[in-house]
């Protein structure tokens, strides 16, 4: 398999939960199944420790225990993405260099998020952080977590650094994420990756790399295809298997934020399909009985809880 560095990265990429026996002990038997669910549904790399990993309410311990074992467990079948979230230059390079050792592929960057920079002073931080990296790296663009965003002259700034190979965009914008396509329009190694997956279909058409998509944890076949369907262009497929995602979207996802965002949904979903326990890291707690209900309806309604979902 050829380096990041040497091909853009395409496609679905699962954001993994960590799963968890308790704040702060890995499931590890969770997590070896959750990797073969998502690896056996298609996905084209993994991204651990992201947002949707609840990386910055883990310890370090826990987080290189996780790199490790993850790393591990996938052994080099799909590319694997580490996530770099840290208030700290020297933490971010600590989390980046436990990656490298455990054998990962690039990492993922976001802006320091407690002390906010202006742009000059990310780009500046960007081009120090880059130099010291042990891996290529991703830009990672999610304002409502960092309270910055990465503005559109930063990215192509910071693209035309060594080692920076592509950005993933959390912010939810299309308008921002159809500025970047035009800026980056005759860089094709560069690689531009839609989170929010209700955008997925819209943003692959307008010439998107892929998605990095949380709902992927427990349906990945559903968002592969739904990238395959956009890619070849058949337009009904794509109009299906996006009424799909937003019924997902709608039912499974708390809608208030405060309460921990679309994850507890995203666990609830990973324990009733017996993949990974649904406890989550504090603050947060899981899903309330009426909500897991709920959300197990929906996936009944969609046919995931059948052992092997197909959406084809």
């Amino acid at each position: 398999m050829k380096s990041l560095a040497e091909r853009p990265l395409k496609g679905i990429i699962t954001p993994l939960v960590t799963p968890l026996l308790d704040n702060d002990t890995l499931d590890r038997k969770g997590l070896e199944t959750l990797i073969e669910h998502v690896l056996t549904g298609g996905v084209h790399g993994i991204f651990i420790l992201g947002s949707t990993g609840e990386a910055t309410s883990l310890t370090y311990r826990l987080r290189r225990e996780l790199v490790q074992a993850a790393c591990a467990c996938i052994n080099g079948r799909v590319p694997i993405l580490v996530g770099v979230t840290d208030t700290s230059f020297s933490g971010s390079l600590e989390v980046a260099r436990a990656g490298a050792e455990a054998g990962a592929d690039a990492v993922v960057v976001a802006p320091p998020y407690y002390s906010a920079p202006g742009q000059s002073d990310l780009l500046a931080y960007f081009a120090r952080l880059v130099a010291e990296l042990p891996l290529p790296c991703f830009l990672y663009n999610i304002p409502s977590c960092t309270k910055v965003a990465i503005g559109i002259e930063t990215a192509v700034a910071a693209a035309d650094l060594p080692g920076v190979i592509g950005l993933k965009d959390s912010s939810g914008d299309m308008n921002y994420f159809n500025r970047l396509l035009h800026c980056f329009r005759d860089r094709p190694d560069f690689s531009l990756l839609m989170g929010p997956e209700e955008l997925l279909a819209q943003s692959v058409l307008a010439g998107g790399s892929g998605g990095v998509n949380g709902g992927s944890n427990f349906a990945p076949r559903l968002y592969v295809d739904l990238y395959e369907a956009t890619l070849a262009g058949d337009l009904k497929r794509v109009g299906e298997l996006h009424k799909i995602v937003m019924k997902i979207s709608m039912n499974v996802y708390p809608a208030d934020k405060a309460s921990g965002y679309y994850l507890k949904g995203v666990k609830s979903a990973l324990s009733l399909m017996g993949i990974c326990s649904d406890v989550m890291a504090e603050p947060f707690t899981s899903l309330d009985a009426e909500g897991a209900a709920h959300v197990e309806r929906t996936l009944a309604e969609v046919g995931l809880l059948s052992p092997v979902f197909d959406s084809r």
